[in-house]
């Protein structure tokens, strides 16, 4: 049976919190992810820069500032992950912030070891690259007008000669590590541009499939699982305008329980609403696919049988008539016997929805003044 609107609305209501939880703790991992991979993206620099140091090309002091600065705005930005400072923006890494204090410090590195400086350049493009990854198209303008007004400063006002020495071996060594180092942060940027698509592209999946359950639910009656009244009655129009337009028969029946009312009184309600519950089911299970099935209000039901003319949709109505008078009742409550009678009417070319369901309604009182637990047609 169909799962009720109230559960799914409860289900929906306990699982935000588990999902927020959830989703802060997948948040922290991916932080975490992410500044270790900068961390050692640190490392492997500064390995090349002591290199250039061991063979005389800096000052040992620019690798331990390099290690210093790089290690530093990683382990502050750990800090701000740690306490989830970040999950109060749209962008939980603080991607804009870690994108321009990264580039300045290796602007600054640039001016500071301009013999080098090829490295520190390489690696300014590395970081706008991941950085415009998770960039919006006006933080992305913003990072680059900041970038460029900075190169630019250093290329044609300050004029400072940026080198790649490759003289003695170690400076081809070191030459060649860089841009393997380059090429790797490259791939790792492709490759984790991949996994966002992917990422997307599943939660769209997921994002789908969660509105058509919401939507099917919003169109169900919640007891009986059945279309409501408001979906059943969109049918009608729906399948009233194919059947004029086409020119195809199409019937129309209101099937209303006998005696409920005495039934909620000597059984009680919860037995009534299981006898409703299981009336939807046996009837259900015994109409065609093409046909629609809906809760028209309280014990009455909508039955809409396109392509069906009416005398085949009064045989149709009465099997189901039989169905129903031979179901055990019993198994809801010892002295429950449950029948229903029927209305039918088929689609006349000039119809509007109200003439067709004021005919079957006529057609179903007549059905009960003959004494119920029959089928009339209009």
């Amino acid at each position: 049976m169909v799962s009720t609107v109230s559960d799914a609305i409860d289900y929906t209501a306990n699982a935000r919190s588990t999902i927020s939880a959830v989703e802060a703790q997948r948040r922290l991992k991916q932080r975490r992810q992410m500044l270790l991979l900068q961390a050692a993206s640190y490392a492997v620099g500064d390995i090349i820069v002591l290199i250039y140091a061991y063979a005389g090309k800096v000052s040992f002091v620019i690798p331990s500032m390099f290690f210093l600065g790089g290690i530093g705005l990683t382990a502050l930005f750990a800090v701000l992950s740690e306490v989830n400072f970040g999950d109060r923006f749209d962008d939980h890494f603080l991607t804009s912030f870690q994108a321009v204090t990264n580039i300045t410090m290796q602007l600054a590195f640039l001016l500071a070891a301009p013999e080098i400086g090829f490295l520190f350049l390489t690696v300014v493009f590395v970081i706008f690259g991941f950085a415009a990854l998770r960039m919006t198209s006006r933080e992305a303008a913003i990072l680059w007008a900041f970038t460029g007004f900075g190169v630019v400063t250093i290329f044609f006002f300050l004029k400072v000669p940026i080198a790649l020495p490759m003289q003695t071996t170690p400076e081809w060594f070191a030459g060649a590590l860089s841009f393997v180092a380059t090429l790797g942060q490259c791939a790792y940027i492709g490759l984790f541009g991949n996994s966002m698509r992917r990422t997307l592209h599943r939660r769209t999946v997921e994002l789908k499939a969660a509105n058509r359950r919401i939507e099917e639910l919003a169109q169900l009656d919640e007891l009986t699982g059945l279309l409501n009244r408001r979906y059943i009655m969109k049918s009608l129009h729906e399948e009233m305008t194919r059947a004029q337009r086409s020119n195809i028969p199409c019937s129309v029946a209101i099937i209303d329980l006998d005696y409920f009312k005495m039934i909620n009184d000597r059984c009680g309600h919860p037995a009534g609403d299981e006898a409703l519950r299981t009336f939807a089911i046996s009837v259900f299970a015994n109409i065609r696919a093409i046909d629609k099935l809906g809760r028209y209000g309280g014990e009455e039901f909508l039955l809409i049988l396109p392509n069906t003319a009416s005398d085949q949709a009064v045989r149709i109505v009465d099997r189901l008539r039989s169905i129903i008078s031979e179901v055990d009742w019993t198994a809801i409550s010892g002295d429950l016997n449950l029948t229903m009678s029927a209305g039918v009417c088929s689609l006349r070319p000039a119809d509007f929805a109200e003439d067709i369901l004021a005919r079957v309604d006529a057609a179903l009182y007549r059905a009960k003044d003959a004494g119920r637990n029959r089928v009339v047609a209009a």
